[in-house]
């Protein structure tokens, strides 16, 4: 037993030495600074952060070096920091009708209030490979600000002058905080928005484009997405106010939905609701849609059996850290479990063929 397991420790260390050699690469190739992954791959920060559930771009950006561009283990490698970290207090909730914006569109409104600020997007690019990022080329630099630093209203809440979409009233209870505590069904929306937050992209992306294909079908418009930085503000008990700490950047989506009401209330719009850190305007968009498939109970809608309804199917399958580890945990030594199995095939072959045999002998 002791010399299998030092073995086993000996061709750990020799995968160890292995993995560090892969993740270098050809040492002839300058090697990737994480500075140039925080900024040059900041998408891919963002989604580990946000999914990590940890804001620190240049954490994010050594998690991703370290796992040779796995997002997934990546976001393992922050949550997992994340929990050695001490905790001094809890922030205000963020007041992102004060963010600093630098995009911010409307679906709903083409002279939407305040302006759309297109921004840095994909959205009107040509998909087509920019030979010159082969060839180093310089990149010209933006002909105007990229920010505004006024603050700009929300859609919804013109919407809301007229009746028309439903209030969202803010709640002065505390809500749970999933990373310190276990998932509980049925769960709170606060609950859910965390969970959706914390979720894989592309699995909340694949529930959303359900909802869209008619599987809880909600009909959705944006009605505004918006990405840009926000204050964090926190209480300080020994100065009796609250102060800014510091500046995260978010993106946060509001959808419009139809909703032909109830016995309780008017048919009007509803809301769907997504925020995640740094700009990931897929997943807040995807999130908001989620977001609202789930809420079909609380509106008094019919439940069509859509996947994306199923707040239990969504939210014990949208993690992807705990999908991995379930997933992967299969690669390792399950020797005695497929002993057992194994005899238990060869048990029931024999006695198949004893059967056999018995009925061709008769």
């Amino acid at each position: 037993m002791y010399v299998a397991v030092k073995g086993g420790e000996r061709a750990i260390d020799n995968a160890h030495a292995f993995l560090a050699e892969e993740r270098r690469g050809d040492t002839s190739v300058a090697e990737l600074s994480v500075a140039q992954i925080r900024e040059q791959l900041r998408l891919a920060v963002n989604r580990v952060m946000a999914e990590g559930s940890l804001y620190d771009p240049d954490l994010a950006a050594l998690a991703i070096k370290q796992a040779r561009g796995d997002l997934i283990e990546a976001i393992f490698l922050i949550r997992a920091y994340r929990t050695t970290l001490p905790r001094f207090g809890a922030s205000r909730p963020l007041d992102t009708a004060a963010m600093a914006v630098t995009r911010r569109v409307s679906a709903t409104f083409k002279d939407a209030p305040g302006g759309q600020i297109l921004g840095p997007t994909f959205d009107y690019t040509h998909r087509l490979l920019e030979f010159r990022l082969a060839a180093d080329g310089v990149v010209p630099p933006a002909p105007t600000a990229l920010a505004t630093g006024d603050a700009v209203p929300h859609i919804t809440g013109f919407l809301n002058r007229d009746g028309l979409i439903e209030t969202d009233t803010p709640s002065d209870d505390i809500p749970p905080d999933l990373t310190r505590e276990p998932m509980e069904l049925p769960a709170s929306r606060p609950l859910r928005l965390q969970a959706l937050a914390r979720g894989d992209e592309g699995f909340i992306l694949s529930m959303a484009y359900s909802t869209q294909r008619g599987y809880g079908r909600t009909h959705a418009f944006v009605g505004e997405l918006r990405i840009g930085t926000v204050e964090v503000e926190m209480d300080i008990p020994e100065l009796g106010f609250a102060v800014c700490i510091g500046e995260v950047e978010v993106t946060e989506c509001e959808t419009v939905n139809q909703f032909k009401g109830s016995k309780t209330e008017p048919p009007q719009f509803t809301r769907g609701y997504g925020l995640t850190f740094g700009q990931t305007e897929r997943k807040a968009i995807a999130m908001s849609l989620v977001d609202r498939a789930l809420r079909w109970k609380e509106l008094g809608e019919d439940n069509t059996g859509a996947p994306a309804q199923d707040e239990e199917f969504v939210l014990m399958h949208a993690d992807n850290v705990q999908a991995t580890g379930f997933l992967e945990h299969i690669k390792l030594p399950h020797y005695v479990d497929f002993q057992s199995e194994l005899e238990l095939i060869r048990k029931l072959r024999a006695e198949a063929m004893s059967a056999l045999q018995k009925e061709a002998a008769e």
